[in-house]
């Protein structure tokens, strides 16, 4: 039974100068990862850094919220910076022919990163809202469409996020999806838990918790059952401890294992079982 790291970006610019070490590392040592786009590029970067390897390397496509209008990202996502601190997103329409194309490649396991972000708003708050809206429900018709699970990013916008899926509940599959690096409160992980959603964690749930500041992740993962878990890095960002401070890689996905068997009350070989089993059934892998 691999590792597996459900939701990482070895494909960003971060990685240009060594991702195949990376992957090696993390392959040699029996992590299986799989790379998320964010919008075009990276999305059929991943796509076609899936197929560098035989097994072990999968793609998710779609386009981030952040990225439906022009704001100012960070440079290890694209590069290109003008200064040290990042760009400024050129703004994408969701062009449902091209994301349908990567969707039915056979490396492509999901539609995504997709949702909503409220968190990165700026300019015409009201539009950007829409805009987000709108490449997000087309993402779930392409999904539909398709048969693959959505990977949905979600950040001070969940009451939005839970009625688009309420209201078009017909329109997501059997198996919905996941929601990556779950960030809302208890009473909506059980919303989402029970349209069928899985959760998928990272290196934040390793970082010492103060009582009454963000989010306790703890609290989340105790109360979701074992067979909804799944874990991740999100490199380049967030490495665990003891890699805290540190560009993350997949191969760091084993500290979140350790610390997701702990909160469970299992031992780190079940929890990579079951994460494993777990990502197999959502994403149709082996």
């Amino acid at each position: 039974m691999p590792y597996i790291d459900c939701h990482t970006h070895v494909n960003f610019a971060a990685f240009k100068d060594d991702y195949k070490e990376v992957a090696g590392r993390a392959l040699k040592n029996d992590v299986y990862f799989i790379n998320v786009g964010s919008q075009k590029d990276t999305s059929q970067s991943a796509v076609d850094f899936a197929h560098e390897f035989e097994s072990g390397v999968w793609a998710v496509i779609g386009l981030h919220p952040i990225h439906t209008a022009r704001t100012f990202h960070d440079a290890q996502e694209l590069g290109s910076a003008t200064n040290d601190s990042g760009f400024t997103s050129r703004g994408e329409d969701f062009d449902y022919e091209q994301y349908k194309k990567m969707a039915l490649d056979p490396k492509t396991v999901a539609i995504g990163e997709c949702g909503l972000d409220y968190f990165h708003l700026e300019g015409d708050i009201e539009d950007a809202k829409v805009r987000q809206k709108e490449a997000f429900l087309l993402q779930m018709k392409l999904a539909k469409e398709v048969g693959k699970p959505l990977m949905i990013h979600c950040r001070d916008a969940f009451p939005d996020l839970l009625r688009i899926l309420k209201d078009h509940s017909s329109e997501l599959n059997d198996l919905p999806g996941v929601a990556h690096f779950f960030a809302g409160t208890p009473e909506e992980a059980r919303e989402m838990l029970q349209m069928g959603f899985y959760f998928t964690f990272g290196g934040a749930i390793t970082f010492p918790h103060k009582p009454g500041k963000g989010i306790d992740y703890a609290e989340i993962i105790k109360l979701l059952p074992p067979d909804r878990i799944l874990s991740e890095t999100d490199a380049p960002y967030l490495a665990p401890v003891p890699f805290r401070g540190k560009r993350n890689e997949p191969l760091y996905v084993v500290e979140v294992v350790k610390k997701l068997a702990d909160l469970k009350g299992l031992s780190t070989g079940e929890m990579k079982e079951q994460v494993w089993q777990n990502a197999q059934r959502v994403f149709k892998i082996s």
